[in-house]
């Protein structure tokens, strides 16, 4: 049976009020509900005096914990700030600031020091502060190339998602603009000319320009959209592809989504994997690293996708669920978060060695999703 034909058959049994809640889940519980409480984000150690954080350390959003966790990449956790509730992803930029969506509003934490410098409240009311897949705040985020704005989707329960605009000279929001509901990914054109807001329960990726705010709304479902809310194949995280402006949206390690975000036109190519597929990432040398979060009702079970710029594929099992993935600067390690949007995320992430796949299991927070490579 075809995965378009398994995800009808799902869809058709799932109630309309429930299918308001449902994105990457076949109920409306949060994810983790019936577990043992995750264990608390560890403390770490201090840094001594006048010793930044070191180079190539990891730095990992805690959505289970409200921090964000500072991983060394052989040793584990080395320390934590407190940066808001459920933090989700996260920016860093040349000057070592990070930017953190939480539910709350954008955490600003200068990683050299590991102190919280700021926080920023959204604009946007998004309900009372919460936690979980389904909670209001920020998701995606993103830093312009000048690093004088940051961008950051703000999911809005029930209704269409927000892209804030907030000047990061004096740290404040600046412009809204509508884009589509639950604003998973956001990505920023190598030119800073414009934002890509990747809409996972609108089946879409706005096109917001960085000089007028003026916004085009592609729609990305290789799938179709039949079920709408209630299905499972919807766009999650993208890349930009250096060579042409490309955005790459992979689905259910069976479809490469390849959108043209000038003309709007979305080719598909196959992809190998056949998993549920998140996060995404890109190596200097244009390899697409692809996170398989596991079958939903048929398929493979969790793996990382290796993609080469012509397409060839190397696909590595993962031991457990996952959700998003950063590259060591040398490209031959990814670091591949095990916090997960759904049940079944555990406090960690693999390491992964891309030359051979060969994985270890290293310690990192509480439920970390977003991660970035300081």
């Amino acid at each position: 049976m075809s995965r378009r034909a398994r995800a009808r058959g799902l869809l058709v049994a799932v109630p309309a009020a429930l299918a308001l809640l449902v994105g990457c889940t076949t109920g409306g519980a949060e994810p983790g509900a019936g577990r043992a409480p995750a264990a608390p984000a560890p403390s770490g150690t201090p840094l001594p005096a006048g010793h930044p954080t070191p180079e190539g350390t990891l730095l990992v959003a805690d959505f289970g914990a409200g921090t964000v966790t500072f991983v060394d990449p052989r040793r584990g956790p080395v320390g934590s700030v407190a940066v808001g509730t459920a933090p989700y992803g996260l920016a860093v930029g040349p000057d070592g600031l990070a930017w953190v969506a939480t539910a709350e509003g954008v955490a600003v934490v200068d990683t050299r020091a590991r102190t919280r410098v700021a926080r920023i409240p959204y604009t946007t009311r998004t309900g009372p502060v919460g936690t979980g897949e389904y909670r209001g705040g920020g998701m995606g985020i993103a830093l312009a190339p000048d690093g004088s704005r940051v961008y950051v989707g703000v999911n809005v329960p029930g209704g269409r998602g927000v892209l804030e605009v907030i000047d990061t000279a004096a740290r404040e929001v600046t412009a809204t603009v509508p884009v589509g509901r639950r604003p998973f990914d956001v990505d920023v054109a190598r030119d800073g000319g414009e934002v890509y807001v990747t809409g996972h329960d609108s089946f879409d990726v706005t096109v917001v320009a960085a000089d007028t705010l003026a916004a085009r709304r592609i729609e990305v479902a290789p799938y179709g959209t039949e079920g709408g809310l209630a299905s499972w194949l919807k766009p999650h995280y993208a890349v930009v592809r250096p060579r042409d402006g490309r955005l790459l949206l992979p689905f259910e390690g069976e479809r490469l989504a390849v959108v043209d975000p000038r003309s709007g036109t979305v080719a598909v190519e196959p992809m190998t994997a056949d998993t549920h597929q998140h996060g995404t990432a890109l190596t200097a040398d244009g390899r697409l690293l692809v996170v398989g979060t596991g079958a939903v009702e048929e398929g493979e079970g969790p793996s990382l996708t290796v993609r080469s710029p012509g397409g060839e594929e190397r696909v590595y099992p993962l031991d457990g669920p996952h959700e998003d993935v950063a590259v060591s600067r040398d490209g031959r390690t990814a670091y591949v978060t095990g916090g997960y949007t759904r049940d079944g995320y555990w406090n960690g992430l693999t390491v992964v060695d891309l030359a051979d796949g060969t994985t270890r299991r290293l310690p990192a927070g509480t439920r970390p999703l977003g991660i970035a490579v300081l």
